[in-house]
């Protein structure tokens, strides 16, 4: 019979694996960001060409997220994670090299495909870990993504610092990357126990599953509402200098990242359905102060409020989709996520359509509604005390001998 190690300690393990993987996630999602400017001027693309591009990327994510579920099962989360990672870095180091348009189409496509099928895996990971462990682990590990983003773009801004070209970055990036989702992948679980009450590799969002993915849709439509348009409204709604304007970002960002590194703290003591209600109107109280007081500093300080009140929403949202009775945990989070990118994909063409006709201050009024959708509808999120919850198992949570 084989000698197993500690269970305790083997979750640990996997625990710090995972958060690494998280991290190295948030670098990829970084690292790209800092270059689309090189891509664009790499490719000779315009806005629109540009658009088209990531958009690609998206639908790379959507495509893989119906497979993913079924991956995730059949491989594990441990080598789903290893092929994803490893196929977004490849993404990552022939961004710049692509020959043709047809050929960064493909490369983007597999850059969003690695990117949805590890964010699954590893999402699926920390909802097994958070259930072993017996403590709320889902929002720091997203809190490590953040923090990962921003060290992606710091380095990358290094970089250009010190004179090294986009074309010689990505590559070095992304080999790096290759090898620390390698190294990390070794201490994750090599098993996932089964769901309760049933199996199913994947699952179409209806009934709690299409609710939960509807206020995943609101909650990403409102982060990436902040994402693309927060700079923007700061620089041209209220006339502010660029250096001003782009601390709207940081002000948002910094946030995001320190309340999901508090969060799981958090939901130890308050219902998810609390902190899900409280922080959909906190998100909505701040941007309403911000577009009614059209003041640069009373702005960063109001994205920083919508930063703290939307950082939790989409990892309980994840963690309360895996809650649903007979649908595995990859299906539940590929379910959730499926709709919930769709937030990405129409969230800029709505806000720049509503920006045409009423102006920005109008279309950030968006993420207000967002917010008051969301905060009505916490009352129909799953809570965590109405499922059953079998006990951490050796044979069914296996760690890496």
């Amino acid at each position: 019979m084989a000698s197993w190690p500690p269970l305790p300690v083997a979750l640990t393990r996997a625990h710090r694996g995972t958060r690494a993987q998280f991290l190295l996630l948030g670098i990829a999602a970084g690292s790209f960001g800092a270059h689309v400017p090189a891509l664009a001027a790499r490719h000779g693309l315009d806005a629109q060409g540009l658009a088209l591009a990531l958009l690609a990327t998206t639908v790379g994510s959507l495509a893989m997220l119906p497979i993913a579920g079924r991956l995730v099962g059949r491989l594990g989360a441990r080598r789903t994670t290893v092929a994803a990672g490893w196929a977004f870095s490849a993404a990552l180091a022939l961004l710049l090299t692509a020959p043709s348009g047809a050929a960064l189409a493909a490369t983007m496509v597999l850059l969003g495909a690695g990117e949805g099928l590890f964010d699954v895996a590893v999402n699926a990971e920390g909802t097994v870990l958070e259930e072993a462990l017996g403590v709320p682990v889902m929002s720091g590990l997203h809190a490590m993504f953040s923090a990962g983003a921003m060290a992606g773009a710091a380095v990358a801004a290094l970089l250009y610092r010190g004179g090294v070209p986009a074309a010689t970055q990505l590559p070095v990036i992304a080999g790096a990357l290759a090898v620390g989702v390698a190294l990390s992948a070794r201490t994750m679980l090599a098993d996932h126990p089964p769901p309760i009450g049933g199996s199913a590799s994947f699952a179409w969002p209806r009934g709690a599953l299409l609710l939960l993915g509807a206020l995943t849709l609101v909650a990403m439509l409102a982060e990436g509402v902040m994402y693309n348009w927060s700079v923007l409204y700061v620089r041209e709604a209220l006339g502010a200098p660029p250096a001003r304007a782009a601390l709207a970002y940081v002000s948002f960002s910094a946030a995001t990242a320190a309340t999901r590194f508090l969060g799981d703290a958090v939901r130890a003591r308050v219902a998810e359905r609390r902190i899900l209600r409280a922080g959909a109107l906190l998100a909505a109280a701040a941007m309403s102060l911000v577009v009614w007081a059209r003041d640069p500093l009373v702005a960063l300080a109001g994205f920083f409020g919508v930063g703290v009140g939307i950082a939790t929403l989409v990892p309980i949202l994840y963690n309360a989709a895996t809650r649903v009775p007979g649908v595995g945990r990859a299906a539940a989070i590929a379910a959730v996520s499926s709709v919930g990118y769709v937030g990405f994909l129409v969230g800029p063409p709505i806000v720049g359509a509503v920006a045409a006709r009423a102006g920005l201050s109008a279309a950030m009024g968006t993420l207000v509604v967002a917010c008051l959708l969301l905060a009505t509808g916490s009352g129909w999120v799953p809570a965590a005390e109405a499922v059953a919850v079998a006990p951490a198992d050796p044979r069914t949570v296996t760690p890496r001998r």
